[in-house]
């Protein structure tokens, strides 16, 4: 992978200066805004990994596995308040393209934010 192209999440900052450290587990997100970005690059990414461990146990799925043929292309953050982050994650599938628009709740727990859930 190429770490100094562009990150995926849209910040306009390289990959190994924005998620790229998160993905690694070598940073924390520091604002629930930055580990939304993140989980969305994670996605676009592949690193499903990191998605994983930045679910709250609580609400986390077995699995994260994507939908077959699922691309992310592009994210627009609307909104950053507190502990939760209005996007819209465009993408697109077999059936062709489409938007994830989402509020997201996320949780400090121990330390780290971690997503909870989509609200509303």
């Amino acid at each position: 992978m190429n770490l100094t192209r562009p990150c995926p999440c849209g910040s306009g900052a390289a990959y190994d200066a924005c998620c790229g450290p998160l993905h690694r587990g070598t940073a924390l997100a520091s604002t629930p805004e930055q580990l939304m970005r993140s989980r969305y690059s994670a996605y676009a990414l592949n690193e499903l990994d990191h998605v994983f461990r930045t679910w709250h146990p609580r609400t986390r799925p077995d699995d994260v596995t994507p939908a077959p043929g699922l691309t992310w292309t592009r994210l627009e953050v609307l909104d950053a308040t507190g502990d939760e982050v209005e996007f819209r994650a465009h993408h697109i599938t077999p059936d062709g393209p489409g938007v994830l628009h989402e509020r997201s709740v996320f949780e400090l727990r121990g330390g780290r934010w971690v997503y909870v859930a989509a609200v509303g």
